[in-house]
């Protein structure tokens, strides 16, 4: 393993464990199915349409899209884990013939040029460490005229404070996040023309809540598990304060993009 594998790897660990799922509940990016909702209906998906979920995690996404707007889903994530769990959550909604899950990597994705009409990436292209890769991947997959829908922190790292870099941050989909306009910039090079953009920071600030509140309830009854999977309860406050006052002053965001790959 190179050290972007390794980084892979770790990120796909942190994703796929239970502290995760205890700390953000079944959604685990800002805005939850609500803002899915949104941006898939800016996608106009027609019923039956071959749709895309990279880094699909536990199959939220794949499943509401499946559920609600009748699509054919193929979810693909980093950690086995993730795939295994999204697979069981198939078979228990019924929708084994409408979603299908792989283990794969999103800067080599598993399939063939010109299949899908659309693809989503939910709070994860922040994460890649070759995002340019991970875009030329989704323009090689996606059909001509295809969308891709993108929800994601956003971040000026030049700005960052010290508590909002390094591994952990990069994990919380941080440390390597960039500006909505350069997320843009890195999809038009490869061909996705960028037709929508939206700002959702209050989404950001929710989580955080969430997350603070959460953690403060897990503090009183597990937190030796929560040590186990190493949170640093005492450091917790200090970065979710720096992360508050990052979206109060522009420094730290969240977006919805939608591209579509030109003929």
């Amino acid at each position: 393993m190179n050290a972007e594998d390794d980084l892979k790897a770790c990120c796909a660990a942190a994703y796929s464990s239970d502290v995760v799922t205890l700390l953000l509940g079944d959604s685990y990016h800002p805005g939850g199915a609500a803002l899915t909702r949104r941006l898939a209906d800016g996608l106009g998906l027609a019923e039956g349409a071959r749709v895309l979920d990279v880094a699909s995690g536990r199959g939220t996404t794949a499943l509401l899209l499946a559920n609600a707007y009748g699509v054919r889903v193929d979810g693909v994530d980093y950690a086995p884990a993730n795939t295994a769990l999204a697979r069981g959550a198939t078979e228990a909604a019924g929708l084994s013939a409408w979603a299908v899950f792989t283990t794969g990597d999103a800067e080599q994705l598993p399939y063939a040029e010109d299949v899908f009409e659309a693809a989503v990436c939910e709070c994860a292209l922040c994460t890649f460490p070759d995002k340019a890769r991970a875009a030329a991947e989704f323009a090689r997959v996606l059909k001509p005229g295809g969308r891709l829908g993108i929800t994601d922190v956003t971040a000026h790292p030049d700005r960052l404070p010290p508590e909002l870099t390094g591994l952990t941050a990069r994990i919380a989909c941080i440390a390597d996040a960039r500006p909505l306009e350069e997320y843009a910039e890195i999809l038009a090079e490869s061909g996705l023309r960028t037709v929508r953009t939206e700002r959702h920071d209050q989404a950001m600030l929710r989580m955080i809540d969430q997350v603070e509140a959460r953690l403060n309830l897990l503090r009183m009854t597990s937190a030796g598990r929560l040590a186990e999977a190493g949170v640093d309860l005492d450091a917790a406050p200090a970065v979710l304060a720096a992360a508050r006052a990052a979206v109060a002053d522009g420094t730290l965001g969240y977006a919805l993009l939608i591209a579509e790959k030109t003929p």
